[in-house]
């Protein structure tokens, strides 16, 4: 019938034999945003994903990163058998200037865990993580990382973000609840949400067929500063998880 396509199948990540930065590149950079907190990405993909949406990035190596160039070589070619075996990191990615990075390792065993943590030229400060699978440890890094963060950011508002790994979190003093969906979560001190989150799509068109890039759904948090003199200058983190 003229002027009907048929709409593309829709497959899974993991069952291309294709790598799918291209098109991941092509949707961060198509959305706008200030910064971009990323959490289990290959480590080959931060630099090429920040060149092509115009923005600095900093990265923080997980899990699974033994013997990195063989493991690169192996996902590239078939990323459907090495899955997250290709090795992983954290990625924060900035469309500004970026003073300071740092990393706090939280876990070592079963999985080596780290936080990420980047302080704007400004002074703000934005923490990525992607927690341990279990309850109690996903509270306890949490916990810890929520001490060491407050430290580390100096009063500065503050942006706790990423997988972790909470559906219902713990009580964190000073901070507002402003996205959730599952486990992705977005917390603040000194900010408020300068509207409803939004959820981001998450799918492409490879080769006719129609492929999740992310096994999580982004989040798109617009946040307005706080503080004596009233609400100021706005900060859109979206949470991204490949």
């Amino acid at each position: 019938m003229a002027g009907h396509q048929q709409r593309p199948e829709v497959t899974d990540l993991v069952a291309q034999r294709h790598e799918l930065i291209e098109d991941f590149a092509s949707r961060i950079a198509a959305w706008q945003w200030d910064a971009a907190l990323l959490q289990e990405v290959p480590p080959w993909w931060p630099a090429p994903l920040a060149r092509r949406a115009a923005a600095g990035e900093r990265t923080a190596l997980t899990s699974r990163n033994a013997l990195l160039p063989l493991r690169r070589a192996l996902a590239r070619r078939r990323p459907e058998l090495m899955k997250s075996n290709g090795g992983g990191c954290n990625a924060i990615l900035v469309r500004g200037d970026i003073a300071e990075h740092a990393s706090l390792r939280l876990r070592t065993w079963p999985e080596r865990r780290v936080a990420q943590l980047v302080r704007l030229a400004d002074g703000r400060t934005l923490v990525n993580y992607h927690a341990s699978r279990g309850p109690e440890r996903a509270r306890e890094e949490l916990e810890r990382l929520y001490r060491h963060a407050l430290g580390w950011a100096r009063g500065a508002p503050l942006v706790i973000a990423g997988d972790l790994n909470l559906r219902a979190l713990p009580p964190l003093r000073g901070f507002t609840h402003i996205a959730q969906r599952d486990v992705d979560h977005v917390l603040a001190c000194g900010y408020r949400a300068a509207r409803p989150p939004a959820l981001l799509e998450r799918d492409a068109v490879v080769d006719g067929r129609r492929v999740l890039l992310s096994d999580h759904v982004p989040i798109l948090a617009e946040l307005q500063e706080t503080g004596p003199s009233g609400p100021s200058g706005p900060l859109t983190p979206p949470r991204t998880s490949a």
